[in-house]
């Protein structure tokens, strides 16, 4: 399977490509929500789709999930997930009001979109400098499920090409504010001709 090609070299600089990526997704999320906003990726793991549910706190846990379309010179998947609780402090800094509970409707919908959309194209972004390539987000798609469906929904299509799945957990931190905590998972899924061209750039480099 794709992912299981990569080297300890080859992931390391992959995993470095997430730090820079995270990095503007962080500038640009602040931005968007009018405070400074730090961000520290704890892990990066390769992980099988099939387990992903296990990885977010099990099948039940409530999750917001955005996939993307990587278009351009490159192809490929992107998939960020967001605990329930997470989403809602999201959203009610993004909307400068405080709900009770994770309300889904048109308003907030399009917010958690344009932050998918945000934090998509800043990774693409890093990721095609280094393959010098031109890398564009789709138009985002959204589900709010349990994990375990969520998954389901959005990994049927993106599965077709691997079983694996790179696994960004990052977390968002406000300096401002030290109760804005975001948890996120971000999942690279490149096509597997996408992988090629990714291994020769960076087998060039190593």
């Amino acid at each position: 399977m794709p992912f299981r090609k990569l080297n300890n070299v080859q992931l390391d600089i992959l995993k470095e490509v997430s730090n820079i990526g995270m990095g503007h997704a962080a500038t640009a999320l602040s931005q968007l929500i009018g405070q400074p906003v730090m961000l520290r990726i704890p892990h990066v793991t390769i992980t099988e789709i099939s387990q992903v549910p296990d990885h977010l706190g099990g099948p039940e846990k409530l999750m917001v999930g955005i996939t993307l379309r990587i278009l351009g010179d490159a192809r490929g998947s992107i998939m960020l997930l967001f605990p329930q609780e997470s989403a809602h402090r999201l959203l009610c800094c993004l909307l400068g009001k405080q709900e009770k509970g994770l309300v889904m409707n048109e308003l907030t919908v399009s917010a958690l979109k344009e932050v998918g959309n945000i934090l998509a194209s800043a990774y693409l972004s890093a990721l095609g400098s280094l393959l010098n390539k031109t890398l564009i987000p789709s138009v985002p798609m959204l589900a709010y499920d349990m994990a375990g469906a969520v998954v389901d929904y959005v990994l049927i299509e993106l599965s077709e090409n691997s079983d694996l799945a790179l696994m960004v957990e990052t977390d968002f931190i406000g300096e401002a504010s030290p109760d804005f905590a975001v948890k996120g998972h971000f999942f690279l899924l490149p096509d597997p001709a996408t992988l090629d061209i990714f291994l020769n750039v960076v087998g060039e480099e190593s």
